[in-house]
């Protein structure tokens, strides 16, 4: 075929009107093949002749968008110097817009001969491997435009494609499980009516089921294994089921634009911390035999091994120029090409190891504060990788990022099932968590509060198993952490006693309310507002059937009323969505009082039995201001918890003028509305349930 020069930038597949534009990057190739594949799967090798600072290139006229495609690297073969050339190989192209196909395990797709790691392997791996598919970029996006929700404001919702869509009735059964499916009107329906505005997508990047798994039975469900940082899912796609390869793209587009006319912001999971190639023993798919010392980090003694911070084998190399174009060029595109409104990275603290450890004004964060499109999305750190003692670095990112709070989780797990000594610290998480946060003075939004998320319990496994129960992953439940900080509340699973099942829909809505009524951006795992159990399973990240699926014929109908009453709550009071700080114990607009009335002194707070509090939150002093620096004033609130066992006795406070408070909420009963107890004064009594929480509103306070 004929091949012009071409250009060096974009890398990828880029079509015109007249062909293709190829280009690869590779630092220490001696020569790279161009291979295209006919429908038949009759393979056509065009070697690349231009190459600048790196950049293989060429231009292929006629090529035209659905032309399957795969590169030939040829190059050093010394796995003790860390190169990894082989050119019987055939690689994905690491820009690859579209995939087609799957890895059919075996000896093929490595790169060297079995037990003799150092030698090169003959085996011709083509039949073996997906292959990247040339995808024309015309979609016509309307009037689409990002929701640009303020993080205050922000309610995020965690949630697999798959699993939400997969057994709802309400999706067309052809749509299930897609992207389309999560479109769908249906869908759509429940994520509003509930009132979140964010959904925060598992993996949605091409990835592959591990060979381990496969062997198994199973498959790598969470989607925690990236093959491509272009590429939507093809499993994901109604499309591509329907026989349309590429249509994934134009797909997910649709899905995008269809959530923002819902209102709703997608923010994406994703896994620039490894690849699915695995270790030192890992298959040739790509990265690795392209250039193995820019796209992963190895060991410096000896560069056969990968430097692994992340559990999988491999390390990406945010360190190499060519590693950090890739992951910046990707983080781009999802949000010009395909409009994302943020992401949520994995093992986040991977990408930022220089010399071995954290460091918050690596390479990375500085192109991410720098670069015009990127540092303007939401972003979200995961804060912590598997690498040295240092790895767990909360609070440490920098000013524009957001970050998973694992120790809010913690506290309030800890504090509802009555773990003593933990209500200072519960006062410290319910006002933004500024010891971790307000040193580097960023602002309540830096936390991502959650109780739950994919990886562990839900929450209704959360108030039901006291242990782990992972046994359907084949690893005889060795498996998934044991610090769960759960409570069975009296039963070891499913259980029909009155008691045990009245207990733990309480624990549940106070859960629940705790984490809507704190400062920070509330994260809800997707399935926890209808009672979602996996059976105990913590580490559902390998079952891809009705563990891990949304259960729609089984809704806890009580909870999702509670849930969205609870949301709306949130929304209409903009105390509880405030940008600021409130310090602790200690501050101009909260004040924390005992039972009895009194204001909190240092022995209360010292006190290990002491499981119960009111906050007062003043709605109107030194509030937050709008866009036009008016104020935006909201009642009084007071916030009652109970975390003792029994029914407990709150004397409503003086706070030094007549008030009259009513009741908005109380997880006691489950009950949401003002009219279902009598309105309290000053120095009233409020009788609260055991292990529960009230919030009450102040009546009469002018607002605006």
């Amino acid at each position: 075929m004929e091949l012009w020069p071409g250009r060096p930038i974009p890398l990828g597949a880029e079509p015109g009107p007249d062909g293709t534009n190829f280009a690869v990057a590779s630092g220490v190739a001696d020569g790279i093949a161009l291979c295209l594949f006919d429908a038949e799967g009759t393979e056509r090798q065009i070697p690349l002749q231009e190459q600048d600072a790196g950049v293989w290139h060429g231009f292929v006229p006629g090529v035209e968008p659905g032309q399957r495609y795969g590169y030939r690297v040829s190059g050093p073969y010394d796995p003790g110097q860390g190169l990894r050339c082989n050119p019987n190989k055939l690689l994905l192209d690491p820009y690859a817009r579209a995939i087609v196909g799957d890895v059919a395990w075996g000896d093929d797709v490595l790169g060297y001969v079995p037990g003799t790691p150092d030698t090169l392997s003959s085996l011709d791996s083509a039949p073996h491997v997906p292959r990247g598919l040339v995808v024309g970029g015309n979609f016509d996006w309307g009037a689409d435009a990002p929701p640009a929700i303020p993080y205050s404001d922000t309610i995020v919702y965690e949630m697999h494609v798959k699993g939400f869509t997969q057994r709802h009735p309400g999706v067309p059964p052809e749509l299930r499980g897609t992207f389309a499916g999560l479109a769908s009107p249906a869908a759509l329906d429940h994520l509003t009516g509930l009132g979140v505005t964010a959904v925060e997508l598992l993996p949605i990047h091409q990835h592959l089921d591990d060979a381990f798994l496969r062997a198994r039975g199973l498959d790598n469900y969470w989607g925690y294994n990236t093959l491509g940082f272009f590429a939507p899912h093809a499993a994901y796609s109604a499309e591509v089921r329907a026989g349309r390869p590429g249509g994934q793209v134009a797909e997910f587009k649709r899905m995008v634009k269809s959530l923002h006319a819902a209102g709703l912001e997608v923010i994406l999971d994703v896994v620039f911390n490894h690849t699915a190639e695995g270790n030192h023993l890992g298959p040739t798919l790509s990265f690795r035999g392209f250039d193995n010392p820019a796209y992963y980090r190895l060991v410096a003694s000896d560069a056969r091994y990968y430097y692994d911070t992340t559990g999988t084998g491999n390390s990406l190399n945010p360190d190499d120029p060519t590693c950090l174009r890739l992951i910046m060029d990707s983080l781009r595109y999802w949000v010009t090409e395909m409009h994302v409104d943020g992401f949520r990275f994995d093992l986040a603290v991977a990408l930022a190891r220089e010399h071995g450890g954290f460091d918050r004004v690596s390479a990375f964060f500085d192109l991410v504060s720098q670069d015009p499109v990127v540092s303007r999305v939401k972003l979200i750190a995961e804060p912590w990788d598997m690498g040295q003692s240092d790895s767990y670095d909360l609070g440490l990112f920098p000013a524009q990022w957001s970050e998973w709070n694992g120790r809010y989780r913690d506290t309030v797990r800890d504090f509802w099932r009555g773990v003593a000594g933990t209500l200072p610290d519960l006062a410290t998480r319910l006002t933004g968590s500024s010891d971790l946060y307000g040193p580097s003075r960023r602002r309540p939004n830096a936390s991502v509060n959650f109780v739950t998320c994919h990886d562990g319990f839900t929450l209704r496994d959360l108030v039901s198993y006291d242990g782990k129960h992972n046994e359907a992953n084949g690893e005889s439940n060795d498996d998934g952490t044991d610090d769960n900080r759960s409570w069975n509340c009296g039963a070891e699973g499913p259980s029909d006693d009155p008691a045990v099942i009245d207990l733990r829909a309480r624990q549940s809505r106070a859960l629940l309310a705790t984490l809507l009524l704190s400062l920070g951006v509330p994260m809800i795992l997707g399935g926890d507002e209808i009672g979602r159990t996996q059976r105990g399973n913590n580490n559902a990240y390998c079952q891809d059937n009705e563990i891990s699926w949304f259960d729609w014929g089984a809704v806890d109908e009580d909870l999702v009323a509670f849930a969205r009453a609870l949301v709306a709550t949130r929304r209409r009071h903009p105390v509880l969505r405030r940008r600021r700080f409130a310090s602790g114990a200690r501050s101009d607009d909260i004040e924390w009082f005992t039972p009895a009335g009194f204001a909190m002194t240092d022995s209360d707070w010292g006190a290990d039995w002491t499981r119960s509090v009111v906050a007062y939150l003043d709605g109107t002093r030194d509030a937050d201001r709008d866009d036009h620096g008016r104020p935006v004033l909201d009642d009084d609130l007071l916030l009652v918890l109970n975390g003792w066992w029994e029914p407990l006795e709150f004397i409503v406070p003086d706070l030094g003028s007549h008030r009259t408070w009513e009741c908005e909420l109380d997880t006691s009963a489950g009950g949401t509305d003002a009219a279902d107890s009598a309105p309290l004064a000053t120095g009233g009594t409020l009788v609260l349930g055991p292990r529960s929480l009230v919030l009450l509103r102040s009546v009469g306070r002018a607002t605006s």
